[in-house]
């Protein structure tokens, strides 16, 4: 199939990217790397009058990490995101999700923001973007305003940005040294859309106890999910094997576990259980290393 009619613009920088967003409001689409927005719109599930095309925007490309937090550009490359030494060193749970994301040819297109804006309940990256609580910038003719990622989602594809509003900036927190990550997936095959998964990163301190903790489940929920009661298990505690055990069954909990062609809610329930439980086990492995 082929898209319906549409008008096309390529815009020179973010304010070009804003001024089109605020003439066009919701009959214009931003595509950056396309890799969800193309065949939706192949198959007209998607129909924008306008196309907004953000790839020659230099200014909303590139990494830049310090010690309050590392600033990712939205049309940032997902390839790029994986070759670099300052994220895996920053945000190494993004460095973790990323292998899972799509296959070799969908990462080299793909950007950190339009996976965020789009907001697919299985993909990594949001899932990612929730856990850690990541800042997200989003800018219009009026200014920008940012908004923390476990509030930016309110259901499968639903989140807070306005029609008028461009996605330009996500930061992620960098934590302290003492901490580990871990991420795991179940997908049918490796780089289809996650059935269920999990996310976890914990910081240690110099006796062995959890001070700081984040947990997060993909795929089973509408979109993705912050398991903060199951956070504050975490915290305080040494991570013994039942402490873990409970903060898993907690965040399996406080999903409403979906059904599809793929899984059944109750499978997707047991899987975030068994995924978020060891998220956290391969995280506090690395922590104590």
């Amino acid at each position: 199939m082929k898209p319906a009619p549409f008008e096309y613009f390529a815009a020179g920088g973010a304010e070009d990217a804003i001024r089109l967003l605020g003439e066009y409001g919701d009959e214009a689409l931003i595509l950056a790397g396309g890799q969800s927005l193309v065949p939706m719109m192949n198959m007209r599930l998607a129909r924008p009058s306008v196309l907004i095309d953000i790839n020659g925007c230099a200014d909303l490309s590139g990494i830049n990490g310090g010690a309050g937090g590392c600033r990712i550009g939205a049309a940032t490359r997902q390839k790029h995101l994986m070759k670099s030494a300052e994220v895996a060193d920053k945000v190494p749970l993004l460095a973790k999700a990323l292998p899972f994301v799509g296959h070799l040819q969908t990462r080299n297109r793909g950007t950190i923001g339009g996976s965020i804006a789009h907001g697919d309940p299985s993909a990594e990256i949001p899932l990612v973007g929730v856990t850690l609580d990541a800042e997200i910038t989003l800018r219009n003719m009026d200014g920008e305003r940012s908004i923390a990622a476990s509030k930016f989602y309110d259901g499968p594809m639903s989140t807070a940005r306005e029609a008028d509003e461009c996605l330009t900036e996500v930061q992620f927190p960098v934590w302290a040294e003492t901490s580990g990550a871990a991420f795991h997936e179940v997908s049918e095959r490796h780089g289809d859309f996650a059935i269920v998964s999990a996310a976890a990163q914990v910081q240690l301190d110099a006796g062995g106890t959890c001070i700081r903790a984040a947990l997060g489940i993909g795929g089973a929920h509408p979109y993705p999910i912050k398991a903060e009661t199951a956070e504050a298990v975490l915290t305080g505690s040494d991570l013994n094997g039942d402490v873990i055990a409970e903060a898993a069954n907690i965040a399996a909990g406080g999903i409403e576990a979906m059904s599809d062609v793929h899984a059944s809610a109750a499978y997707r329930g047991r899987v975030a259980r068994v995924l978020a439980e060891r998220a956290i086990t391969d995280a506090l492995a690395e922590a104590r290393r």
